[in-house]
């Protein structure tokens, strides 16, 4: 059973890295996997009553996630419907392309700690596409912009996928984090920003001909209303748990319904023609629920390997023959330039129990780095990555050219940061 176990995973962890050239969405692979790995374990398990429950537990911890990502995808929706990001971006004016390399990296790099990477990166390059009418200077930005988020979102709970996984399973907490690899992310997206610098020495940006305007109906107050308390409400969610121990999807569900209800009131007086666009449940349908529909499949695949004990057998082989702990995770990082970073992570949390590894320690702060920022070294290898890929339409080959290497050099850098700075802490 488990050799049948670990060859589906594979096929379907091919299927899924290879979503592109077989035209075939990595959800549809996730949830096939899902289904067909339940279905072997259930059939040749032997013990049903026990298979169930580990199915509910299963769920439990998956439906933690997916409750999240929902309520934070939608208060970013909502603020981007009343045109909420342009209070960042009203206040960007140079035409330097090295000055406004830095502005807009470090506006993605803490921007997307206190959204996510992804959402930051769509943001941010449709900023772009308001500022720079050059198309081939704008590559290099989205580029730079993909770098910047996956730094930024690494070191806060909320920045990415993968740390809210940890956050949710007890394997870090916010303060910690940040506090841990703060540091070594800055460096990660320093060390791409020097060179870069170099590279667009003395060049102006070219503003477009045509310039996007918006044509939603929100006033001044309306739209500083909305970024401010949806962004508050992101921030207060650690608090929240912090301050009840209840999950985070409670906190931020209960952020959702203050801003559903701020957002009704506020409205209310509107034509429903004018309302409807700038409502919670507008919203709810802008959201990217195939991604939704992804996390769910590849969590509940990966979830069968940790109940057949196949991730622990992993994780005890990789101990043996590497034996360094900072190089395994190092590697696990390099591998999510490849494949997704969620199934990277959600594989380690099943290899390695708190027990051996407490909450807040080496190997789940230098995963958070790793899987978080390694995803930066190919354009495929992040969320973010692809985002910009389709659009930008930057090519795979074009990225591997210029910007693979900064985001290498970066990653290695952040990477002995780190390693440096635990070893001087601890």
């Amino acid at each position: 059973m488990l050799g049948a176990i670990v060859a589906i995973f594979i096929i379907a962890y091919a299927a899924i890295a290879l979503e592109h050239p077989i035209k075939i969405n990595k959800g549809a692979s996730a949830l096939l996997g899902a289904g067909v790995l339940w279905t072997v374990y259930a059939v040749f398990g032997g013990d049903h009553a026990r298979i169930g429950n580990e199915l509910n537990e299963s769920v439990t911890t998956t439906a933690r996630i997916v409750f999240f990502l929902i309520g934070a995808m939608t208060i970013v929706e909502v603020i981007d419907a009343h045109n909420g990001f342009e209070v960042i971006t009203s206040q960007i004016r140079t035409r330097k392309q090295t000055t406004l390399m830095w502005t807009v990296c470090f506006v993605t790099f803490f921007l997307s700690a206190v959204l996510d990477n992804l959402t930051t990166t769509i943001v941010m390059i449709s900023l772009m596409k308001k500022l720079s009418g050059n198309q081939t200077d704008r590559l290099f930005f989205a580029a730079m912009i993909v770098v910047a988020a996956n730094a930024g979102g690494a070191w806060s709970v909320i920045g990415d996928v993968t740390t809210t996984m940890l956050w949710i399973g007890g394997q870090i907490t916010p303060l910690p984090i940040i506090k841990g690899v703060f540091l070594p992310s800055l460096v990660n997206l320093l060390l791409p920003l020097v060179v870069g610098t170099y590279l667009l020495r003395g060049k102006i940006i070219i503003p477009p001909s045509n310039p996007e305007s918006s044509d939603r109906s929100v006033n001044l107050f309306e739209r500083n209303l909305i970024f401010y308390l949806g962004l508050g409400l992101l921030v207060a969610v650690p608090a929240f748990k912090t301050i009840t121990h209840l999950p985070p999807f409670m906190g931020i569900l209960f952020a959702l319904g203050i801003l559903w209800a701020t957002g009704e009131l506020l409205h209310r007086e509107k034509e429903p023609d004018e309302k409807e666009p700038l409502t919670l449940v507008h919203a709810l349908k802008q959201i990217d629920m195939a991604s939704i529909v992804f996390f769910i499949g590849i969590l509940l695949a990966v979830a069968t390997l940790e109940h057949t004990h196949v991730l622990e057998m992993l994780a005890k082989w990789l101990d043996q023959s590497v034996g360094r702990q900072d190089v395994i995770v190092v590697l696990l990082g390099l591998l999510s330039a490849i494949v997704d970073n969620v199934p990277l992570v959600a594989a380690s949390m099943g290899m390695y129990s708190l027990s051996q590894y407490p909450t807040d320690s080496f190997l789940w702060e230098f995963i958070a780095y790793c899987a978080g920022t390694g995803g930066s070294i190919l354009i495929i290898g992040s969320a973010a990555g692809v985002a910009a890929m389709g659009l930008e339409r930057i090519h795979f080959f074009w990225y591997v050219k210029r910007i693979s290497g900064l985001a290498l050099l970066g990653y290695l850098g952040g990477a002995a940061v780190y390693i440096m700075q635990y070893g001087m802490l601890h």
